[in-house]
């Protein structure tokens, strides 16, 4: 299989490093600070789409795929009521987002939240502090991150400006993966039989596979630009278990934040996007119309022997003519970009070092420099045993498996949080995850083959400082030393090449459990997840509230 992501959902401010005043007076003050509450209503309903010439009911937002667009500021309170109108369970986990002690809105399915039932409803509410960018919301149960996601676009606080030229428009751009299939029908086979789950028929780049598929020209992401002009391009990876390479032929971008966090700016003809990441680009257009159009391109980077859906969706950037002389009906030539290779892992490795935190005096890299507790978590697939009354199809009867220090986890019937909150953790969960491999193996070697299956948590302090090691069963991702603590990535999730590591540190100051799983949904629902849970604090400030009134 690929390399694994790592993401940490709501968990703090993570500092990855192997890819984490004026004075005004009173009034004004107020004035430029105001913060405002923003109501949203989703609507969970099915809706009949076709593509690749075949059309089936998906479950959509408000019918749209992708879904609706959320805006707000830096300081803004959400308010976001979901009304569950289909028969799948459903919750809406925000990626990324600081939950600041609003952990009951964070999302994953019996991790924080039971889900909202069928004709039932929740209201998410949460403020979105510190932060400002591109991040995305999606369904966090089962497979319906499928079809079910949207951008959620933070804008700096008003009269602030970004730390780079203000473009002259601004484009969400999301990608994503196709089945012809039901994918519940497709992951249900899947854990039925214990076998890797069928490949999804193509990628899509906001919603639509584009004219490299067949039967597909019509159903192509067009942008029309004009020249000389500066574009924001918010790239969002929404697919299920593709890491991605994106391009426009004959165009440079300049990288300039990740994961809802600034970056130095760095020009690339390529990026690589990993699923649950965010990545802004500028784009500016040349200084005059050419005669020609230009494909944006996106396929899979994929280390490790497994299949994956090697296909390329693309899409049109297309100058708009001014000149009388150039008819609508004059076909242009297209140009194509040239992608990397499939297991590039070389490029993978250059590009995740370019992008180092601004880590000036605005916005600086608050790296944590002490260390109070230090993990080593190994992670990786392999197979165990099947099921009590269930045959697999695996060797000797065994069935695929992802584990954490040799822990499969097994999703509890009660969302953790609430049984944490109201000290109800018998049969629930145990707090006795391993913080280091049970026992030694090659750890870029072959998997171990007794996998356990349990449902763990790690139990921190308030403010305590971690340091996570994590391996991925034979190339090291090296950085500078000097680098390190200076200006690291401070991403939600990272992706960790096959036999690679990532070194992670994080500051928990955040009462509540915390998701981390891997951000490829295969190995998701083989089990490679856990939990943090981060207790609360001696001072009234620092507790985790009760939860809502209407939580299901």
């Amino acid at each position: 299989m690929g390399g694994r992501l790592i993401s940490t959902a709501a968990l703090l401010r993570a500092t990855l490093f192997a890819f984490c005043a004026l004075w005004v007076l009173p009034d004004l003050a107020i004035a430029k600070h105001t913060r405002l509450t923003r109501h949203y209503k989703f609507d969970i309903k099915l809706q009949n789409v076709t593509r690749l010439c075949q059309t089936k009911s998906i479950v959509t937002v408000n019918g749209q795929f992708p879904g609706p667009r959320i805006i707000a500021r830096e300081g803004d309170r959400l308010v976001i009521k979901v009304v569950n109108h289909v028969q799948n369970n459903i919750t809406i986990h925000w990626h990324g987002v600081r939950q600041l002690k609003s952990g009951w809105a964070d999302g994953p399915a019996y991790i924080t939240q039971c889900p909202i039932q069928t004709g039932q409803s929740f209201v998410y509410n949460f403020t979105i502090t510190g932060q400002r960018g591109t991040l995305f919301w999606h369904a966090h149960i089962s497979w319906l991150r499928a079809t079910v996601y949207g951008p959620l676009v933070i804008l700096p606080k008003r009269h602030e400006h970004y730390p780079f030229p203000q473009p002259s428009k601004e484009v969400p751009i999301i990608f994503g993966e196709w089945w012809k299939a039901d994918t519940e029908k497709v992951i249900n086979q899947a854990q039925q039989t214990g076998l890797a789950p069928n490949l999804s028929d193509a990628h899509t780049i906001n919603g639509l596979p584009g004219l490299l598929y067949n039967c597909s020209s019509k159903d192509t992401f067009k942008l029309k630009v004009k020249p000389g002009k500066t574009y924001l391009l918010r790239l969002i990876n929404a697919a299920l278990n593709d890491e991605l390479f994106f391009s426009i032929a004959n165009h440079t971008l300049t990288v300039v934040e990740a994961d809802a966090v600034y970056v130095k700016p760095f020009k690339t003809n390529i990026v690589l996007i990993t699923p649950g990441q965010t990545t802004n680009v500028l784009l500016r257009t040349k200084s005059k119309a050419p005669n020609a159009t230009f494909l944006m391109a996106t396929r899979p980077y994929a280390t490790g022997p497994a299949t994956f859906d090697n296909t390329t969706a693309a899409g049109l950037l297309e100058y708009v003519k001014t000149s009388i002389s150039n008819t609508k009906n004059k076909k242009l030539p297209h140009l194509k970009p040239v992608l990397p290779k499939f297991n590039d892992t070389n490029f993978a490795i250059k590009f995740n070092n370019k992008i180092r935190s601004l880590a000036n005096a605005k916005f600086p890299a608050k790296v944590p420099t002490t260390v109070d507790r230090r993990f080593f978590f190994t992670v990786g697939l392999g197979l165990s045993p099947c099921s009590q009354n269930q045959t697999c199809q695996g060797p000797n009867n065994t069935r695929v498996a992802a584990s954490i220090n040799n822990v499969s986890f097994v999703q509890p019937n009660i969302a953790l949080l609430q049984a944490h909150f109201f000290n109800q953790s018998q049969g629930v969960y145990t707090t006795d995850f391993p913080a280091n491999p049970p026992f030694k193996f090659n750890y870029t070697g072959n998997p171990p083959s007794n996998i356990q299956r349990a449902t763990h948590f790690i139990f921190m302090d308030l403010i305590s400082l971690w340091l996570v090691r994590v391996w991925e069963t034979s190339i090291q991702l090296r950085i500078p030393p000097s680098s390190i603590l200076v200006d690291p990535a401070e991403r939600n999730t990272v992706g960790v090449p096959s036999g690679g590591w990532v070194a992670i540190r994080f500051l928990a100051d955040n009462p509540g459990v915390w998701f981390m799983h891997c951000h490829l949904e295969v190995h998701t629902s083989w089990g490679l997840k856990m939990a943090w849970l981060v207790q609360d604090g001696k001072r009234r400030n620092q507790k985790l509230p009760p939860p809502p009134s209407d939580l299901p």
